[in-house]
């Protein structure tokens, strides 16, 4: 009799340990699921047996993950979308009736906002569907100003097609050659020379672009500047010239610099 209890007792103690052992097992698995998962865009971990078969048939079908969405765009999805060259989001908001000139607390449009990051064909849809070409932001950087300091020249010849102003300034005083040459774009720099532009316009400061291009050793732009009639003597409010501002060690641009002595211009008043 005892060796029965003793028996029995064995045998369940031996079921429950490979009951444990299975439960530990699922924990486990389901543990890496959610850490694999986590990983994932929404729309794979989503995907049903249906959709895992005919994805096995004929590959995945990529789709926007907003697109899996349904309901209005929200303005700030919008303006996000902009920025992260998700024109699919862009669409929407505008085939649902969004005005393409709303703006963010900077009054900076998805027009700036895709200028700057190169988005060509977000810009060329914002602009069919009526986006105010010369749009004023809070620093009254137009949408030019915005390619420009992404340096993105693509944008740039596709927002002069549509007639945008390449003169405007901001409140810094800044021209689009001025924001061109901080970047240091020479491809924007010389179209910009090409169509016109005044390079020897001053900024706030009493800076044209070449004081500009001295001071952050853009030799490039230096020479072209200068080869197009950028005065290499004018003084800033500072009574500097991009001469004064070459650094010892900018042999290069003061070599260049030196081939020409004209007279000392001073800030228009």
């Amino acid at each position: 009799m005892d060796n029965k209890i003793k028996w029995a007792t064995e045998l369940i103690e031996e079921k429950m340990k490979l009951e444990d052992e299975k439960q530990k097992v699922s924990i486990e698995s389901q543990i890496r699921l959610k850490k694999h998962s986590s990983a994932m865009p929404p729309e794979v971990v989503q995907l049903d047996i249906p959709h895992l078969e005919e994805e096995k048939k004929h590959g995945p079908v990529k789709k926007d993950i907003a697109s899996l969405k349904t309901g209005p765009v929200l303005v700030e999805d919008f303006l996000k979308a902009a920025v992260q060259g998700r024109i699919q989001v862009v669409e929407k908001f505008l085939a649902d009736g969004g005005s393409p000139n709303v703006c963010d607390e900077f009054h900076r449009t998805a027009l700036h906002r895709a200028s700057l990051e190169g988005y060509t064909e977000i810009v060329e849809k914002l602009l069919d569907q009526g986006a105010t070409i010369d749009f004023r932001d809070r620093l009254d950087c137009t949408a030019m100003h915005w390619a420009c300091r992404g340096g993105h020249l693509a944008v740039v010849k596709l927002l002069q097609e549509k007639g945008a102003n390449l003169k405007l300034k901001d409140k810094l005083l800044s021209t689009p050659l001025h924001v061109a040459t901080r970047t240091g774009v020479a491809e924007v720099v010389e179209h910009l020379i090409n169509n016109g532009v005044d390079v020897n316009s001053r900024d706030r400061e009493g800076d044209s672009a070449l004081h500009d291009a001295v001071r952050l050793n853009r030799y490039k732009i230096i020479k072209m500047l200068i080869l197009h009639g950028g005065d290499m003597l004018a003084k800033n409010l500072a009574g500097k010239t991009p001469a004064d501002l070459v650094q010892l060690w900018q042999a290069d641009t003061r070599e260049v610099l030196e081939k020409k002595k004209p007279n000392t211009t001073e800030m228009p008043t």
